[in-house]
């Protein structure tokens, strides 16, 4: 068992808390935030308090840190946890720039401690499933892939708050969903190579956008597209193209969420499977993983190779958005 703490307390930080309660692996008993009004959602669910950082980072009991912070605090925090000697779990994005990715994994190496990323994703059953298939090359080589994550959670973020702002959340739902994607695409495709991207205002997030599209390039040769729109009701889907067949799966809720999932594989014979996934807690799974690999050296699903590539990718993505152009993602 692994004591830990929860930095920020915003609506993620607080779903983390739901979420791991009663949990045999980790344990959070401290939660940390700037705003004094939520030592209340703390107390209630017997969660120590902190207002600062370095509270947590003093205590020797603490024996990990979940940061559920605003993106550009991501790569300090993480450097000042590792130097505590204490395993780290940054929320997606682990950063907004490749270089600043790196820091936080080299951080993490050179201190000895684990480091864990939140794409929770990678735990659903349907995803696991389209995993196995691809392996195996059930579907023959690779051709193209389409995703898309939206939805209008964030609809109503108010202008002045972070996840609305340019610094934080750059290149409209690209931070808050698309990220989710294009880590989805280096576990099942391999690494991309180049992406062109669009942005657009039309009804909110005047500064930054509430649409992004995306066109890649894989470094197999496949293509690939990635839409996330913030304000339009749930929509979540894969699909991905392959020589012999194709593998779709769509989420019938938000990760989040209790709810089905479909998942259909259509092979060339003209042979198709259709079944439905049930809901799995992914952020438990995603937590209680990187728990276990911190404390008995059980392999961790997301590579370093893979952390910075993908901060990598939105780093060209955002690039891409504000040129107009397409933009070679640093290998």
């Amino acid at each position: 068992m692994i004591d830990a703490a929860v930095v920020g307390l915003g609506w993620w930080g607080q779903h983390i808390i739901r979420r791991m309660a009663g949990s045999e692996v980790l344990r959070i008993v401290r939660a940390v935030d700037r705003d004094p009004a939520r030592a209340a959602f703390a107390a209630e669910h017997g969660v120590g308090f902190a207002s600062d950082l370095s509270e947590v980072l003093s205590d020797p009991g603490i024996g990990a840190v979940i940061l559920a912070t605003p993106h550009a605090l991501h790569t300090a925090q993480v450097e000042a946890v590792a130097r505590a000697g204490k395993h780290v779990f940054c929320e997606k994005p682990l950063g907004l720039a490749r270089a600043d990715a790196e820091r936080s994994v080299a951080a993490c190496r050179d201190a000895g401690v684990m480091l864990g990323i939140g794409h929770e994703r990678r735990y659903e059953a349907a995803i696991g499933e389209a995993r196995r298939l691809l392996r195996e090359g059930a579907i023959g080589t690779i051709m193209h892939a389409e995703a898309n994550f939206s939805h209008d959670k964030l609809a109503h973020v108010p202008e002045g708050d972070w996840r609305a702002s340019p610094r934080d959340a750059p290149a409209a739902g690209m931070t808050a969903m698309g990220i989710h994607l294009t880590d989805l695409y280096l576990d099942l495709i391999g690494p991309v190579a180049e992406v062109y991207a669009a942005t657009a205002s039309r009804v909110a997030y005047r500064h930054t956008g509430d649409v992004i599209s995306v066109l890649m390039r894989f470094a197999s040769g496949a293509t690939g597209y990635i839409n996330a729109i913030l304000v339009t009701p749930m929509y979540i889907g894969l699909t991905i193209f392959g020589s012999e067949g194709w593998i779709e799966i769509r989420n019938h809720t938000h990760p989040d969420t209790p709810g089905p999932t479909s998942f259909t594989l259509q092979r060339r014979d003209g042979s198709r499977e259709t079944r439905d996934y049930p809901w799995t807690d992914t952020v438990r799974a995603g937590l209680e993983t990187f728990a276990r690999a911190a404390e008995t050296g059980s392999p961790y699903p997301f590579t370093d190779g893979q952390k910075v590539g993908n901060v990598a990718v939105l780093e060209a993505v955002c690039r891409s958005a504000a040129e107009n152009q397409p933009v070679a993602v640093e290998a």
